[in-house]
């Protein structure tokens, strides 16, 4: 059913048949079982009763509410760690969908915009917030009650219906995936491309400033405007990105690994990790180790 593909990450080959629109599965457990792993599919993945347990998506770590709803693009680590939950009666509900289910000419249709946008999202994960969560999941854990057509449209609705909810959250780094940076501006996108390419070098603001062809204080206007982030936050975070890359496919120290990313120093590293993740390397490292291994 898996092949290994990096260190502690399994590549899942889905029960979801190339003939089927979707397949939604539910299942009550005691634990988190499951290794890290990642699939060629879109996941819809409800988790109810799960307090107190830890959910890895890219390179974020967060512990799980007693709700939770997220959403995971193809090909994105993701898993879940049983830690400090311990209710036995953990309700987990997954909807998995082909990449091609909505055509590309469909999602560019001006009805379909929201739904783009949170597709191109979720090669970050997302997660949605708890009032919406609560809102959508009586017809979350309906939609295995209808068959066919009706069940695709209901299927549709709801994507749309979380597309338009309001505050939710992308989890994973800018510059884990490795992906081409997608933003409204092609000049913060040219910026982007460019922080991403020289992350390990000593950059400065006139350098960026000078790529984007704008003087810096308008710059640095610019970026917040259309990021909600200042340069040194933009640069930290595609550098951590790739730390977080690397604390899970090498065996390099933490220190060399701090350097190579453009750390100037292991406590600053250390600091503005934790600051991010809410975990040090150490605890980052060791979290990912655990997944792979059906830690708990």
């Amino acid at each position: 059913m898996y092949q290994k593909s990096v260190p502690n990450v399994m590549r899942e080959t889905t029960s979801l048949n190339a003939g089927d629109c979707f397949a939604i599965s539910s299942r009550v457990k005691d634990k988190f079982d499951f290794p890290l792993h990642y699939h060629n599919e879109y996941e819809l993945s409800l988790v109810i009763n799960a307090k107190g347990a830890k959910r890895i998506i890219g390179d974020s770590i967060e512990v799980v509410d007693d709700i939770e709803l997220v959403f995971i693009g193809p090909n994105v680590y993701h898993g879940w760690l049983t830690a400090d939950c311990g209710n036995k009666a953990i309700n987990e509900v997954t909807i998995l969908f082909h990449i091609d289910l909505f055509d590309e000419k469909f999602l560019q249709r001006n009805q379909l915009f929201f739904i783009k946008s949170m597709f191109e999202n979720a090669r970050r994960g997302i997660v949605f917030s708890y009032e919406t969560t609560r809102d959508i999941t009586s017809r979350i854990l309906n939609l295995s009650n209808k068959d066919g057509f009706n069940s695709v449209v209901e299927l549709l609705a709801v994507l749309h219906r979380l597309s338009v909810s309001k505050n939710m959250r992308m989890l994973s780094g800018p510059g884990f995936s490795g992906e081409k940076f997608q933003f409204a501006s092609r000049r913060i996108d040219k910026v982007f491309e460019y922080m991403k390419n020289n992350f390990d070098k000593r950059l400065t603001l006139a350098e960026v400033a000078l790529v984007a062809n704008m003087p810096e204080a308008s710059f640095c206007r610019f970026l917040k405007k259309n990021t909600g982030k200042s340069f040194i936050e933009s640069l930290n975070d595609i550098r951590l990105g790739n730390a977080s890359r690397m604390l899970i496919n090498t065996t390099h120290s933490i220190a060399e690994i701090a350097y190579q990313c453009g750390f100037n120093n292991i406590s600053n590293f250390n600091r503005i990790f934790k600051r991010n993740k809410l975990c040090v390397p150490k605890e980052f490292r060791r979290a990912y180790t655990l997944g792979g291994m059906n830690g708990n």
